[in-house]
């Protein structure tokens, strides 16, 4: 889980919105 929550950080870092929705849709 802790590894998925970096993921998420670094997607959001790297394109705030659209890294963001993928997480959130692979999720």
């Amino acid at each position: 889980k802790r590894h998925k929550l970096k993921y998420g950080m670094v997607t959001m870092c790297v394109g705030t919105g659209q890294g963001a929705a993928g997480i959130f849709e692979a999720v």
